[in-house]
């Protein structure tokens, strides 16, 4: 009974007509980040106001919301309970203001995309200037990360994901699924043996530093290896990509994106890799917004054409 009336203490102080939006929000962003440090980053605020703002909503509740672990933050039964909510709170908000926005159908304005380093600065800058060509009063902001943003919270109005969007409160359209392949420098192949999976093992190869995808990949495809495989490692793909084209060894690169590189060769095609799946994703204001929709419909017409660019 204890924890009954607790529930209904806290709905009590829960009151969305006194609320302030502003601790709401660093409720929410630390909950996704299990961090204050992280959470301040995000939300561009200093770590002792966001632990202020946590403080007060917590005193507004009437009940603890996080417990310290280690380096991270728990979220308490309470904070478990009111995440959800929350969310929903900011959501239906940004939502009030989406549809405000896109109450002028004129091109001019700002659209903010996001889309993975590598796509960033590799496939988007053409499309992007035949656009500004085409429709110079549109304004352009690109996130460059491969981190996945959050659109219902206005990161982006527009992303190119490489994973299909979880939210179905978004607009999404499946473009392309881009093929993976290994590939070297021609001046690294000519010193050194042919690749081929059995001297596999023994071959120079670019990779990943903390991330361990490139390792569990090989792993499942049955060869144990650790960090030490990869002479060059380094977390930025971009920098990656630029390690391959300077010849430091094997690395892994979109065919349509290794195609435009004349000194670039495939190997190892016998290895079948995965690929990626294109997304394109946005706000269902899309429908409201000609900008929107126009910028939407370019990318789409840009980026299945990029792809193609590849050969099969």
């Amino acid at each position: 009974m204890h924890g009954f009336h607790s529930q209904l203490h806290m709905a009590a102080a829960f009151d969305p007509n006194t609320i302030d939006w502003n601790l709401l929000r660093a409720f929410v962003t630390v909950i996704e980040h299990g961090s204050l440090t992280r959470a301040a980053q995000r939300l561009g605020a200093s770590q002792p106001t966001l632990s202020r703002q946590i403080a007060a909503l917590e005193a507004q509740i009437g009940a603890p919301l996080f417990e310290r672990a280690a380096r991270r933050l728990k979220p308490t039964p309470q904070a478990l309970a009111l995440a959800e909510p929350a969310a929903r709170m900011l959501a239906a908000a940004q939502a009030m203001a989406h549809g405000a926005a896109s109450a002028s159908h004129q091109l001019a304005g700002t659209v903010r995309l996001t889309a993975s380093e590598v796509v960033s600065a590799h496939v988007l800058p053409p499309i992007l200037a035949r656009l500004a060509s085409q429709h110079p009063e549109i304004q352009i902001e690109l996130v460059a990360s491969n981190r996945l943003d959050n659109l219902l919270e206005r990161e982006a109005d527009i992303a190119v994901r490489m994973l299909r969007p979880a939210q179905g409160t978004l607009i999404t359209r499946h473009l392309a699924d881009w093929p993976l392949g290994f590939f070297a420098h021609r001046r690294l192949l000519a010193r050194r043996t042919k690749p081929t999976r059995d001297n596999l093992l023994q071959q120079r190869w670019i990779g990943f530093d903390q991330q361990m995808q490139l390792i569990e990949g090989f792993r499942a495809a049955g060869f144990e290896v650790d960090r030490s495989l990869f002479g060059f490692r380094c977390d930025n793909q971009i920098v990656d990509y630029e390690a391959l084209r300077a010849g430091l060894g094997i690395g892994i690169a979109m065919l349509p994106l290794a195609a435009r590189e004349p000194q670039l060769v495939r190997v190892l095609p016998e290895i079948e890799l995965p690929v990626l799946p294109v997304w394109l994703t946005a706000h269902r204001e899309l429908r409201a917004s000609r900008r929107l929709r126009l910028v939407f419909d370019a990318l789409a017409e840009g980026l299945l054409a990029w792809g193609q660019g590849a050969p099969g």
